[in-house]
């Protein structure tokens, strides 16, 4: 199995090298649009994340990337791209490496927008609000199931080296926090916060209920709020305690939770890299997560009546394209500007 993903790299990596060798030079990227999943064609069916972009960033030309999971896609002018990197950790942190890494393109002074659908902290928002992140945060840990606890535990989750919840070791033996350009994402805030989310009959009918959570009964807004990624799908009050916490825990009180997924730790390690590598910049990485469903189940409901609820996600990807694409047109239609001058500095 290990031989045949090597000669499955190599094969990719040496397609790509040839189809650089054929560009006179990179392609200099002025966006990249990051999203993560999208179950069926590109264009022309029930969309995904990537949908929307494709059809209404007019990324109508694919790319071969034999490094990720799927093609990517790219405008006429060469210089917005669009990525599924695959769900997951996983998947994502490699998707973005090889994009990172491949000659064709010239992504130094690009901005990496990840557009995405989340799970909502109902203390936060309502299905439908849209959040940009200061801080991400991941999920390794020490974990025992709650069960077997101590009782005065909240959960059986605490931090590699502490010998319980809610406490950084002096030694960290992991790294679960990537603080993002706050003042970047603050600038796209301010882009953005009169942006209308659209709202139907059930997005108002998953609002009902929610008796001592108000911002859960509440239309959807533009906000800002932080992202918490794990490979486990979690759900439930417990957990999204848990988040509450962890994230509060790792920014020192700084962040707080709004979003849950899947990608954005691994996206935000492989930046990191990727700005050491001098390939690309991690100070231009925005984060932008909408709530398709949320992260807890309302008062009445159990975890389990609750996790395999319909998502409503067709809404949600609308809004993220509606928030997202309102900061991607500023910094396309602004770019002498925004090429070297990093907005919100």
């Amino acid at each position: 199995m290990r031989n045949r993903l090597f000669l499955s790299l190599l094969v990719g990596m040496f397609s790509i090298a040839g189809v650089a060798a054929a560009q006179e030079k990179p392609w200099p990227i002025k966006v990249v649009i990051v999203t993560t999943f999208e179950p069926g064609e590109d264009t022309g069916d029930a969309p995904g994340e990537f949908q929307y972009w494709v059809e209404r960033e007019h990324l109508d030309e694919k790319i071969d990337f034999p490094g990720g999971v799927r093609a990517l896609r790219i405008n006429k002018s060469h210089d917005v791209l669009g990525i599924v990197t695959g769900m997951t950790l996983s998947n994502a942190g490699p998707s973005m490496m090889a994009l990172g890494l491949d000659p064709r393109f010239d992504l130094t002074h690009a901005y990496f927008l990840v557009a995405g659908i989340a799970g909502v902290d109902p203390k936060i928002g309502s299905i439908g609000t849209a959040a940009w992140a200061s801080y991400v945060v991941g999920d390794i840990s020490r974990q025992i199931d709650s069960r077997e606890a101590p009782a005065n535990w909240p959960y059986g989750m605490f931090v590699i080296g502490a010998h319980e919840p809610n406490v950084l070791p002096k030694t960290q033996m992991s790294n679960n926090l990537y603080e993002l350009n706050g003042k970047l994402a603050h600038w796209a805030y301010l882009e953005t916060r009169d942006v209308k989310i659209p709202d139907n009959a059930a997005m108002q009918q998953s609002r009902v209920g929610w008796d001592g959570f108000p911002k859960a009964g509440e239309p959807p807004v533009v906000l800002e709020g932080d992202s918490f990624a794990s490979d486990t799908y979690w759900h439930g009050k417990i957990m999204t305690g848990y988040a509450e916490d962890w994230v509060k825990l790792w920014t020192v009180g700084r962040g707080t939770f709004a979003m849950t997924n899947m990608e954005d730790s691994a996206i935000a390690e492989a930046m990191h890299r990727l700005d050491r590598l001098h390939r690309a910049d991690y100070q231009r990485l925005l984060v932008l997560r909408v709530g398709s469903n949320y992260s807890m189940p309302k008062p009445g409901k159990t975890a389990l009546e609750s996790v395999s609820m319909p998502y409503i996600k067709s809404t949600a990807f609308e809004s993220t394209w509606l928030v997202g694409s309102a900061v991607v047109h500023e910094l396309v239609t602004k770019w002498d500007t925004y090429r070297d001058q990093t907005p919100g500095k």
